[in-house]
């Protein structure tokens, strides 16, 4: 803002020159409202040349629904046509119920250092003083804007609500789609993990190598002398490693399919959706390493569950000796398997642990493993929420805060 002091205006005057209405800059408009809000008379300057333009009419309007005190300047008027233009430009007021603002007519005239002659401003100067020094009609024009402004908030508020109503709606249904899709794809993790799906490929042919070539009996055989052999064969790691990989397989797949389902779902719900799920439709670059090492520890929780729930408990351990690895991922053979994996790890793991510890087991590994792949997708979805954060969509309580200032308003009125 540029302040020019200048003592052609009464003392307490102040003339606040905004942004053309129909820039080009869209911030400029902004402005210009803000302005015309804050304003106790507004003077509005036109040409002869414009005055017909739809934006000077929209002006227009809006002043006359805000009842505010208003003076119009036609400025640049040819003296040849003065007569037609202004007839013609009063025939316009008059037909938009404005005939009887104020009007002030500036003739074509030579510009001097950038100012008009003081002949042709002065009406308009004199208006001003006379206005200014008169406390009564001083006191009445900025009475009539100010109610008129306040009046317009009875519609403007309320309107304004329910954009933000509308909003925080949008927000709420975006906000849902992370949540079915995400929801959809730990049901997928479930039935995966229950109906033998993830014992194939390496997996399956992993076990097979496991249990046909003589490893398995090897981690399950007699005590001699109360001692059981101590050892870990390349084929345990394996398939350790190949349960570890199908596992993740089946995490990434199923945050993929969530991440292209919430970009879909966005892009359906609007332009905002379509452009804040432009770079989400896949998952983030770290779920691979963050769900190995999220299954790598589960594996490890369940070793411990069967070391110290299963085995040790039972009298069949003063006969059998176990390596608790091995047996732990026959356990995950027979988690997976649904019944039907090969080698009937089910009822090798409940001879050994007996039906009531596979039961107590199976419960604890299952909700441990959801609990873990969960936070993975918890993460996941926190990109989404971070995305509509960055937004700034408003949550419901604007709304309702708006609603109940334009009731606080009326009161106190």
């Amino acid at each position: 803002m540029v302040i020019v002091p200048t003592e052609k205006l009464p003392q307490g005057v102040a003339l606040l020159d905004t942004p053309d209405i129909d820039s080009v800059v869209e911030e400029h408009h902004e402005i210009a409202r803000r302005m015309l809000d804050a304003a106790d008379l507004w003077i509005f300057v036109t040409t002869a040349a414009r005055y017909a333009d739809a934006p000077a009419w929209n002006v227009l309007r809006l002043a006359k629904e805000r009842g505010a005190r208003m003076a119009i300047v036609l400025s640049r008027v040819p003296e040849k046509s003065a007569d037609v233009v202004l007839k013609h430009f009063v025939r316009m007021l008059t037909e938009y119920g404005l005939g009887e603002i104020e009007r002030f007519v500036i003739h074509e005239s030579k510009v001097t250092d950038g100012r008009l002659p003081d002949s042709e401003v002065t009406e308009l100067r004199l208006w001003l003083a006379e206005l200014s020094v008169d406390e009564a009609r001083r006191a009445q024009a900025v009475r009539e804007t100010l109610n008129g402004v306040l009046n317009s908030f009875r519609t403007r508020v309320p309107a304004l609500a329910k954009h933000l109503e509308a909003q925080a709606a949008l927000r709420a249904e975006l906000r849902s789609d992370v949540e079915t899709a995400f929801t959809g794809a730990m049901r997928d993790i479930d039935a995966a993990s229950k109906n033998g799906s993830l014992l194939h490929g390496e997996v399956l042919a992993r076990w097979q190598d496991f249990a046909g070539s003589g490893d398995l009996m090897r981690a399950l055989h007699l005590r001699r002398k109360g001692r059981a052999a101590k050892q870990a064969p390349e084929r345990v790691l394996a398939f350790k490693a190949a349960i570890r990989s199908g596992l993740e397989s089946v995490i990434v797949a199923a945050a993929n399919r969530a991440s292209k389902e919430v970009a879909a779902r966005w892009r359906h719900r609007s332009e905002l959706g379509a452009k804040l799920g432009e770079d989400l439709d896949r998952p983030s670059d770290d779920l691979v390493r963050h769900a190995g090492r999220a299954i790598a520890s589960w594996q490890d929780h369940l070793g411990e569950l069967v070391r110290t729930e299963g085995v040790a408990k039972r009298s069949v351990s003063k006969i059998v000796s176990f390596d608790p690895e091995s047996l732990a991922l026959i356990f995950m053979v027979a988690m997976f398997s649904g019944g039907n994996g090969e080698g009937v790890p089910h009822r090798l793991v409940n001879a050994l642990l007996g039906a009531e510890s596979l039961r107590g087991i199976g419960t604890k590994a299952f909700s441990d493993l959801r609990a873990r792949i969960g936070m993975l997708f918890d993460e996941e979805a926190m990109r989404y929420v971070k995305a509509l954060d960055s937004a700034g969509i408003p949550d419901e309580s604007v709304a309702t805060r708006l609603y109940q200032a334009t009731y606080n308003l009326e009161v106190a009125r």
